[in-house]
């Protein structure tokens, strides 16, 4: 187009507006506050205070395990630090090192240093580093004397990353430099920073813009935690290893996620307490829009009392019998108080009647018997009218629920993360978390970054891929596993599956060790790889996990209360030849122990 003569735009679609949108909004209705967020200083140490500390999670263009390092290892703590991060995390300044050399220095780990002394005022702000294609610009002009409209060739070689461009217009600013009496090697040395951080240098306008839009998200987070990540929640619908990596952002910061609830809920994630956010009915599986749309215009006559109901009064053209199963196994009903195995059973009955009872009344014809059996009928008031009902009871329904056992809680947790794509009313690490802190070195969202340490997992297997390998023809297998942080895949090659495949089993909580190839160092989002497993049902009674009892000094440890001591492990003992270890220490009342 450019060649053509025509002016070519590019337009950045950025779902981060929409998050930043729809967090203000809920900020004024449920709060009554209508901010101005570029009102807002670019300097609240609250929101550097939490950058630094990592929690970068939702924040724009600082998600990623490199940018939280980024922020990390520089201490974040004003705004010209986003901005240098954005410029720097790109492929160019990051092979030079460039990101490093920022870091050291700005920390004072390293002496600031300028090639040239004419290079102090240019460099300055980014500590000696070339950090925009703006600095490019300047170093050209101030070096090789030439105009800005001659530099900004240049600095359009450098963003196009054109090589040959780029090749073209460095050797005119070697020699015009080396000409002006710049010393040569000092100038080609130059010239092959300004070639590597062509490879993907940033315009600094283009990195503020970024920038303010990071910072924006970052204020928001760090002072209206429950809005924004509702709003970061809803972006990410259709979406489950965001909506997970959210949910545990979101329980990091002390907010507590509920469970969908058809008389709660909105289409989107919504607040609905200081620090409680509830699940958006648009996030279940096999729920469309429209019958959304159906559920919250009959709950806005008045909630919902149990499915009968429910079923008799949304539109069952809209709302199938997936849409009410999804409802049933998603938790969305359990605010009914009924049993998710008793609403199942009784779904076939309730869609029956619910069908029956709107196909009369489409007809205009209403059942004799429509008030018995717990049927709402029209109670008859003075002169015909009808009397009014508050809020009608579903009188009779009770004996219409079958009487059938609860799901099993591993059964349940399995339905609901059919239908979800993840876990909400628990998890089946959650008996298992003092064994995931003690064993685990990482997370499910810490993986991705090559490291030559043996890494452990505590995670739940929740999908088996047997494959063959093409080289060997041996079988070896791939497992997608997840935990509190979020899900991966992770691989077995073809011996070590050989020898733990009987091990392998979905669902249930285990210990995974390995790490990363060596032949990965140098690939982004090298592949977890596999060498042992262990259930942590079993580790309880394999030496590895202790008891440890702590009886404070005083009069009241005596002989009467180290037998009630025994009494109570005696009691509680499996009867395993292999047990916890047992520690117990008590202090004698003069400094010993």
């Amino acid at each position: 187009l450019e060649k053509a003569g025509m002016l070519k735009m590019d337009f950045l679609g950025l779902t981060t507006l929409t998050v930043i949108h729809d967090a203000l909004t809920m900020i004024a209705e449920r709060r009554g506050e209508t901010l101005d967020l570029d009102a807002t200083t670019l300097e609240d140490p609250e929101v550097y205070r939490m950058l630094r500390a990592g929690r970068t999670v939702g924040v724009f263009q600082f998600e990623s395990p490199l940018a939280t390092d980024m922020l990390r290892g520089m201490r974040c703590d004003r705004f010209d630090d986003l901005v240098a991060s954005n410029a720097l995390m790109r492929p160019g300044p990051l092979d030079a090192g460039m990101h490093r050399v920022y870091q050291r220095r700005k920390k004072g780990e390293e002496e600031v240093s300028y090639p040239l002394p004419e290079l102090e005022a240019i460099l300055k702000p980014t500590y000696g580093v070339i950090t925009y294609q703006e600095q490019v610009m300047r170093i050209a002009q101030q070096l090789a004397g030439i105009s800005l409209a001659e530099a900004d060739v240049l600095r359009k070689a450098v963003g196009k990353k054109d090589a040959e461009l780029i090749r073209q217009e460095l050797d005119k600013f070697i020699s015009k430099s080396v000409a002006r009496g710049y010393d040569p090697k000092i100038i080609r040395d130059l010239a092959s920073q300004i070639e590597t951080f062509g490879r993907y240098g940033f315009n600094k306008s283009h990195s503020v813009a970024y920038s303010v839009i990071s910072y924006h998200t970052a204020w928001l987070k760090a002072h209206y935690a429950p809005e924004f990540m509702a709003a970061l929640l809803s972006s990410s619908i259709g979406d489950t290893d965001n909506v997970v990596k959210y949910i545990a952002e979101a329980k990091e910061l002390g907010l507590e996620v509920l469970a969908p609830d058809v008389n709660e809920s909105g289409y989107k994630f919504t607040v609905v307490g200081d620090k409680r956010l509830r699940f958006g009915l648009g996030a279940i599986r096999n729920i469309g829009h429209s019958a959304i749309d159906s559920i919250l215009a009959a709950r806005a006559e008045r909630p919902f009392t149990d499915l009968f109901d429910l079923c008799e009064r949304v539109d069952l053209r809209l709302c199938n019998r997936r849409v009410f199963e999804a409802l049933i196994t998603s938790g969305a009903l359990d605010s009914f108080g009924t049993e998710r195995s008793r609403n199942w059973a009784a779904l076939d009955t309730a869609l029956s009647e619910a069908s029956l009872r709107q196909a009369e009344k489409e007809s205009g014809q209403v059942s004799l018997f429509s008030d018995l059996g717990g049927v709402r009928g029209e109670v008859m008031g003075v002169g015909g009218d009808p009397a009014p009902t508050p809020h009608p009871t579903p009188v009779g329904h009770a004996h219409r629920f079958p009487n059938v056992a609860p799901w099993s809680e591993s059964e349940r947790l399995s339905k609901e993360k059919e239908i979800l794509g993840f876990y909400i009313s628990g998890h089946p690490l959650e008996p298992y978390q003092l064994e995931c802190e003690l064993f685990a070195t990482h997370t499910v969202s810490q993986l991705g970054t090559w490291s030559p340490d043996p890494i452990a997992l505590g995670v739940v297997i929740t999908s088996i891929k047997r494959q063959i390998s093409k080289r060997s023809g041996s079988e070896f297998a791939r497992l997608t596993v997840e935990d509190f942080s979020g899900s991966t895949e992770v691989l077995i090659f073809p011996e070590k599956w050989a020898a733990i495949a009987d091990q392998v089993k979905t669902d249930i909580p285990v210990l995974l060790k390995g790490g990363y190839s060596k032949r990965d160092r140098d690939v982004e989002g090298p592949t977890f790889i596999i060498e042992s497993i262990a259930r942590f049902a079993d580790m309880t009674f394999s030496g590895q996990i202790g008891v440890s009892i702590t009886l404070g000094e005083g009069p009241g440890v005596n002989a009467d209360v180290l037998r009630d001591v025994r009494a109570v492990i005696e009691t509680h003992s499996t009867g395993s030849t292999v047990a916890p270890v047992l520690e117990v220490r008590w202090r004698d009342g003069n400094g010993g122990t």
